[in-house]
């Protein structure tokens, strides 16, 4: 008797694939409708603007689209100024800063195997606020002009150089050892932030000033911040993901990725620098934001798996949607006043936090 060979309507292997790509595909351009449509609704939001509660004015829906598109039209020209010069640049910011951390906490939870890991587990927020806070309080984000430079400048290089000493103490003999570099990296961590705190002690003058940076702000979003931070976020993520399979094949255990063909120092020190760049430069120009590369990692995961050659670019895009309606929300719950968006992201980010704390000791986290 002749067997038949399965065809994909059969439910064989191919259908199966093809149902898997078909579903990826899906989540994908869902996404990025995503996407799209918070950026839309985040332009629309605010102080000025046709959705949010219209202090000190209310614009038209028309009148706020002529604007963003540079639409011929009968309106102030003040309002061109305020979309181009202040919202699409803090928009697009919050959008490049919520994809750095997202894909560095993902990356990050792969290296450590541990999905309450995040960008910051390696003491880059307290190395970059030591940069910003040394730089407020010597008086050099104050001058004109260059302190818009030096300050997120001091910030970025203080992260990295904290992430080298960090990656150094967990370097023992040319093997990376991701236990005593997590146990570095809080050590490290507290010491920097008691540096930090007494700075400010010295200088309670200044004392609030700088807790908005520390809690996280898009206040200061620019063009230039935006240019530097899209470097890095496309360079960064662009290798997080062609490491996408290294990553899988980490998750498995070290010994078995390296039967695998993978080379698991090389993949960690590589995730490590490129996820500390991404984060540090998000640091730099928007102060500490948590939460966003611990929560939207493993809610990505719970939605499409751990295969990260659809978790990387997942997260990346629920990552940008998310810090995006998070500043949104910040810049208009008691406008005209702002809340630092790290307080929004505290508020989703803290009982996430407790419920995958819960849920890792009752089993239900493998």
């Amino acid at each position: 008797m002749m067997s038949r060979t399965p065809k994909a309507s059969d439910g064989g292997p191919d259908a199966d694939l093809q149902h898997v790509v078909r579903r990826r595909k899906l989540i994908l351009g869902l996404l990025l409708l995503g996407l799209i449509g918070s950026v839309l609704l985040a332009l629309l939001i605010g102080t000025l603007g046709p959705i949010g509660p219209g202090n000190p004015e209310r614009i038209s829906f028309g009148d706020a689209m002529g604007a963003i598109f540079n639409l011929p039209g009968d309106r102030p020209d003040y309002y061109n100024v305020i979309f181009w010069e202040v919202r699409i640049p803090r928009v697009l910011l919050a959008g490049l800063v919520g994809a750095a951390l997202a894909c560095a906490g993902t990356a990050m939870q792969a290296v450590f195997r541990n999905p309450m890991a995040d960008p910051f587990i390696v003491g880059v927020s307290s190395g970059a606020s030591l940069g910003a806070v040394i730089a407020g309080l010597s008086g050099i984000a104050s001058v004109a002009v260059i302190g818009s430079f030096v300050s997120p400048a001091l910030a970025f290089f203080t992260a990295l150089v904290t992430v080298f000493v960090v990656y150094s103490l967990g370097n023992v003999r040319g093997k990376l050892y991701v236990d005593t570099l997590l146990l570095s990296g809080v050590a490290v961590a507290a010491f920097l932030g008691a540096i930090v705190s007494f700075l400010i002690y010295f200088r309670s003058q200044e004392y609030h000033r700088i807790i908005f940076w520390l809690l996280g702000s898009l206040s200061l979003a620019s063009w230039t911040a935006v240019g530097v931070l899209a470097v890095a976020v496309s360079i960064g993520t662009v290798v997080v993901f062609l490491y996408s399979r290294d990553l899988n094949a980490l998750l498995l255990g070290e010994e078995t990725a390296h039967n695998l063909g993978s080379d698991p120092e090389t993949v960690k020190t590589l995730m490590l620098v490129f996820a500390a760049v991404m984060t540090s430069a998000g640091v730099a120009f928007t102060g500490v934001i948590g939460f966003v590369g611990l929560i939207v990692p493993h809610m990505m995961r719970i939605v499409v798996g751990a295969d990260h050659r659809i978790l990387v670019p997942s997260a990346t895009l629920t990552g940008a949607i998310f810090l995006i309606l998070a500043d949104a929300l910040a810049r208009s719950v008691i406008a005209p006043t702002e809340l630092p968006v790290g307080i929004i992201t505290a508020l989703c980010g803290g009982p996430f936090f407790l419920y995958l704390l819960r849920r890792s000791r009752t089993g239900g986290e493998t």
